[in-house]
């Protein structure tokens, strides 16, 4: 609901990939990663990086939830002179890496996690990659350098909703089959209905299992999952639901 109230208080930002997206932000904040009031502002803890940054909404939304982002700051959301900004910034607390520039955030997650292991600590960095994103050639370099340096301490979860903000992916730049391709990367593929909490549980569980090399989980998703009439509609990538429509929403 905060997604949808966010957007269209601003009159803009990007709804439909974050309605693809809550049951794993909702599943990692509140039952897989070690964040806490107390903990957040650590430099060592479980780390989350929001690559495709754009879904900023969800994010702010959990973080929301968390207690660490008021319901009024929440409503400031691309307003001038609001710290909650169109894309996640780390002066926001709970935000581990400012994101925003597609493809970059996976190379980010790498050297969160590469970090934890050459200090020899046991925290685990999650990282929520766009499918369109994908399209990008560093997403691919990221991928190849996760797996050379065995970083099990990482997972990549990939939001497989199939649409980007100029259509669908496979007529933009067709980056499927990811399962295949992430295999012969040398990633541990784990294939999920990016909406069942169980199955996201038993992902993360699974990915927490394998050693030497890193997991991905791949999503599959609805672009505006919740609303039934942004459901699986590219316009609503980056579009803003009017006053009228929040209300029916």
């Amino acid at each position: 609901k905060n997604i949808i109230r966010m957007t269209c208080a601003a009159q803009s930002g990007h709804p439909g990939g974050s309605l693809s997206a809550v049951e794993i932000l909702v599943s990692l904040y509140f039952n897989e990663m070690n964040i806490t009031e107390e903990n957040v502002d650590d430099v060592c803890r479980d780390k989350f990086v929001l690559s495709k940054g754009h879904a900023s909404p969800v994010l702010y939304s959990v973080l929301k939830e968390k207690g660490f982002i008021s319901q009024e700051d929440l409503m400031t959301f691309r307003k001038i002179n609001s710290h909650i900004q169109g894309h996640p910034n780390m002066s926001i607390k709970g935000v581990d890496m400012s994101t925003g520039s597609l493809g970059q955030g996976l190379s980010s997650a790498v050297g969160m996690a590469m970090s934890y292991k050459i200090h020899h600590q046991d925290f685990r960095v999650y990282a929520l990659v766009g499918d369109g994103e994908s399209e990008e050639g560093q997403i691919w370099e990221a991928a190849m350098a996760a797996a050379h340096y065995k970083l099990d301490n990482l997972v990549a979860i990939l939001d497989f909703n199939g649409l980007q903000i100029d259509g669908k992916i496979t007529d933009v730049m067709n980056p499927t089959p990811f399962d295949t391709k992430f295999k012969a990367f040398g990633w541990h593929v784990i294939n999920v209905n990016g909406h069942n909490m169980n199955e996201l549980h038993c992902a993360i569980e699974e990915a927490k299992q394998v050693k030497d090399s890193p997991s991905v989980v791949i999503m599959k998703t609805i672009k505006g999952k919740g609303v039934k009439e942004t459901e699986n509609k590219v316009g609503w990538h980056g579009k803003a639901p009017s006053e009228e429509q929040c209300v029916q929403f």
